[in-house]
């Protein structure tokens, strides 16, 4: 069973920049992705980013602006976010992938005023 742990969310102005980190209660082996998902209010659920070591996806909408990190000796993964914009507005998901199993974090809030 993997566990995950969000932090970093919060309020900030257009413009602004947030880091948010996920630490892992296990190493996770670096081919299998981690990354983040979000969920702005009355949307599906829809991927951010995530990282392996054979591949690194990011959603066009953040290219440029969110940068995504990952440090297996420490399980951690961060997510840079900077110039964010009101429509980043979203709880963030940590997620991990071992196999066919997806585990997830409880989420963190990220609202960013105009």
């Amino acid at each position: 069973q993997v566990q995950l742990v969000e932090s970093g969310g919060g309020l900030v102005q257009s413009g602004g920049s947030l880091r948010l980190s996920c630490v892992a209660n296990r190493m996770i082996l670096d081919i299998w992705p981690m990354g983040w998902y979000r969920q702005a209010p009355g949307k599906q659920r829809e991927l951010v980013a995530t990282i392996s070591s054979l591949i690194t996806n990011i959603t066009d909408s953040v290219k440029g602006r969110f940068f995504i990190s990952r440090d297996d000796a420490r399980k951690t993964v961060g997510l840079q976010m900077n110039g964010l914009e009101p429509e980043d507005t979203a709880v963030y998901y940590c997620n991990a992938r071992v196999g066919e199993t997806s585990f997830w974090g409880q989420g963190t809030r990220v609202t960013v005023s105009s």
